[in-house]
């Protein structure tokens, strides 16, 4: 019944009141937002534009849908490492708001520096060696694909490892001017991005015609180029936190761990979640599929049989598009970092449930949208890419599927944990997202898409995302319980355990 009673008396409290709140001002919340959102959808094409456009190429129908697929693969391995170095700036992120939220300039600028350098250092380290272990990572995850495929891959991750620095320096740029409301500069950084990188791709594989090379080239420019323009941004004297490279510098011990203590379980909770997609992109990738006509042959360069898993260009093409669909949300939850970040500096209980009210409300509205006009879009958007008409019909009904429980269920699967984080309630967020990873996205989906145990339903991408929508609803389910229940105030400080009697 306690369960039940915090709920309501929650529910209570966000109803009541009609307190103005100044710290965020609805246009300020706005300028906030969009350009973050705007900022997702820029970085989200990368990826995305990389596939497409090598898929249009100048070759075979075999060629480009092997360099499309090995591309998308690989950019499910570099998504689980970004996600490192992106909850390590998470980590940051929120200690800064919460510092600049209690009026604490001195050491939001403190946090500032030892996060840049500690993100910097972790990113050269783990670019490394993914350089010297290129080979084992991509067998260990897709070791059973077809043999260009697999060429093709290792040559887009060799590339890509490349550009890690530079994506630990953007990302921990990008959240400490969010964390002081500049996400207008992470918007015009993210742009720069986008443009260079469709620029290169045309130039590199069509001009050029340096295919899966061309793309990885891309790539890699279009990651340097911004983090830099963010690093001269951050510098700048007028900001509130700013951080100068040049000035002498040690890690400190104890704003590392400040730091470690929400950036570890955050970043667990990130990597694992792009390791269950990971996986389960792989259980597609190497099934077989045969019946039914999912599996077709074609031919290489070099005039050899290969084949070609329609299923997986399926599954890449449901996965680039759902990634769109997803900004908005992700947006909204990058957004909570800093708005509940401050607002939880402040002290102010009422005022921190005012603006969680205020981010729900934006995040449906907004998700409504998104969601709305990529469902309207889906026919025209499938049949920009140069895959078989097999393989697009399998990447419509996938989005149908996803996009519908999507309109209900991702901000509060996705919004609600960035919520729960900005209060520094982050070891709940790890544990529930890795439970529902594990049962519902991992433990589903190989179930329903494995051709390796007879007698089971082998339903390829649409197994898949059957188990991806699955956990999306047991992600909501906890969360939301969570947030409902009072407990997350615990953790942000705003309650107390009462003293021990001496």
């Amino acid at each position: 019944m306690s369960g039940w009673k915090g709920a309501r008396d929650f529910s209570m409290e966000l109803a009541a009141g009609k307190r103005r709140y100044t710290l965020f001002t609805g246009k300020q919340l706005f300028w906030l937002v969009v350009p973050i959102v705007i900022e997702q959808i820029f970085s989200t094409s990368l990826g995305f534009f990389d596939s497409l456009m090598v898929s249009n190429i100048h070759a075979t129908e075999a060629v480009r849908s092997n360099a499309s697929n090995a591309i998308g693969n690989v950019d499910y391995i570099n998504n689980l490492i970004i996600q490192l170095f992106s909850a390590f700036a998470t980590g940051g992120a929120i200690v800064t708001s919460q510092s600049l939220g209690a009026g604490d300039r001195e050491k939001a600028n403190k946090v500032a520096k030892q996060l840049l350098m500690l993100v910097v250092t972790i990113a050269l380290g783990v670019g490394a060696a993914c350089l010297l272990l290129n080979r084992p990572i991509i067998r260990l995850f897709y070791g059973n694909v077809d043999p260009t495929t697999f060429a093709y891959q290792r040559t887009y991750f060799y590339v890509t490892a490349l550009s890690f620095p530079f994506i630990g320096l953007f990302n921990a740029c990008a959240a400490l001017l969010r964390a002081q409301r500049k996400s207008l500069s992470t918007m015009a950084s993210a742009a720069i991005s986008c443009g260079v990188n469709v620029a290169l791709d045309a130039l590199l594989m069509y001009v050029l015609n340096l295919g899966v090379l061309g793309a990885g080239l891309a790539t890699l420019f279009c990651r340097a180029i911004p983090a830099v323009f963010m690093l001269v941004l951050l510098g700048n004297e007028k900001n509130t936190v700013r951080v100068r490279v040049w000035e002498p510098f040690r890690f400190d011990g104890g704003t590392i761990r400040q730091i470690l203590k929400i950036a570890i379980p955050s970043g667990v909770e990130s990597a694992l979640f792009q390791l269950g997609k990971l996986m389960t992109n792989t259980f597609v990738n190497v099934g077989v599929y045969a019946t039914g006509a999912k599996s077709l042959t074609g031919v290489n360069e070099a005039g050899q049989l290969i084949s070609i898993n329609v299923q997986a260009n399926g599954n890449t093409i449901a996965n680039q598009v759902n990634n769109f669909a997803s900004v908005v949300g992700g947006g909204v939850g990058t957004s909570c970092l800093t708005v509940i970040g401050q607002s939880v500096g402040t002290g102010d209980l009422d005022q921190v449930k005012h603006y969680m009210r205020r981010m729900f409300l934006i995040s449906y509205l907004a998700n409504g949208a998104c969601v709305g006009l990529i469902l309207s879009l889906v026919p025209v958007i499938t049949q920009l890419y140069g895959y078989t008409a097999e393989a697009k019909a399998i990447g419509q009904s996938c989005l149908y599927l996803c996009l519908m429980f999507q309109f209900v269920t991702y901000p509060l699967s996705f919004t609600t944990p960035g919520i729960l984080k900005a209060t520094s309630d982050v070891k709940y967020v790890m544990y529930c997202a890795v439970i529902s990873m594990f049962t519902m996205r991992v433990g589903l989906a190989f179930l329903l898409t494995t051709d390796r145990i007879p007698g089971l339903p082998q339903l390829g991408a649409m197994g898949y995302w059957i188990g991806m929508c699955s956990d999306w609803v047991l992600r909501s389910i906890l969360f939301l319980s969570r947030l409902l229940s009072g407990r997350w105030r615990k953790a942000s400080g705003l309650i107390r355990e009462p003293a021990q009697p001496a």
